[in-house]
């Protein structure tokens, strides 16, 4: 435990995953026990894979009754890049489960500004239940990185110039072959609309990500690691296994 974060350690990431979606899917029917529908934001990347591949599988999830959302997304990329977010989450959890709705970012839209605008709308429409999201190995949430992070952003959805640290781990987690094959910029949903939500699940593995997750649970509470304002959120977990736990001491 630190501070209000729930702090949760395994052998490995299979078993990470398999406790994320657990525990996911148990908050899922609890809500579903007090409300006709759940609203859910995912994060899109390899850090999730585990998490998401049990999550799919679980039969007892009433999917029919759950919306979905993304958390950032590429501006630039083709409709059909696999690196883009949405696809990637279309891949691994959106077409492969039956949603109520599902409520993509438009990363090709001519006009950003209003994509920003339409999504967050989006957002006040369908009050946030759960958020599944990683920590960036510069401590971004979402696309929020340092340079650009706000705890009071009063925004819901805005355009980022990613990060060099952001842009690197695109490579790093292979995504992406080079460097200057990563968009520069992207929409992200800002920290507060994040921290709306009532549950937040954070499934953070490997050895790339352990000096986040030591700054994560380590440092100041502040903007230079956004990632530490989930120390400050009630109904926050956060999953690790023993690799990205490695420079931690609980």
């Amino acid at each position: 435990m630190r501070e209000q974060l729930q702090v949760n350690v395994f052998q490995d990431r299979k078993t990470m995953g398999r406790a994320a979606a657990n525990d996911v899917s148990a908050c899922i029917k609890q809500l579903l026990k007090q409300k006709s529908e759940v609203n859910m934001i995912f994060a899109a990347a390899p850090s999730q894979d585990d998490f998401l591949r049990y999550l799919v599988k679980d039969p007892s999830i009433s999917w029919d009754r759950i919306n979905a959302f993304h958390m950032d997304e590429y501006i630039g990329l083709d409709k059909d890049a696999p690196q883009a977010f949405g696809n990637f989450l279309k891949e691994r959890i959106f077409d492969k489960v039956p949603f109520k709705s599902v409520h993509y970012i438009d990363g090709t839209t001519s006009d950003p500004e209003d994509e920003c605008n339409r999504y967050g709308n989006k957002l006040k429409q369908y009050k946030v239940d759960i958020v599944c999201l990683g920590i960036g190995e510069n401590g971004h949430i979402a696309f929020n990185d340092p340079p650009v992070a706000d705890f009071n952003d009063p925004y819901q959805v805005k355009i980022v110039n990613l990060d060099h640290a952001s842009r690197q781990q695109q490579v790093n987690d292979k995504c992406f072959m080079h460097l200057d094959e990563v968009p520069q910029k992207a929409f992200t949903l800002t920290i507060p609309s994040l921290l709306k939500a009532d549950y937040l699940f954070c499934i953070v593995p490997t050895k790339l990500k352990a000096e986040a997750i030591r700054n994560t649970l380590k440092n100041p509470i502040s903007e230079a690691c956004p990632a530490t304002i989930l120390r400050t959120k009630n109904n926050a977990f956060l999953y690790l296994e023993k690799e990205s736990a490695s420079l931690i001491d609980l």
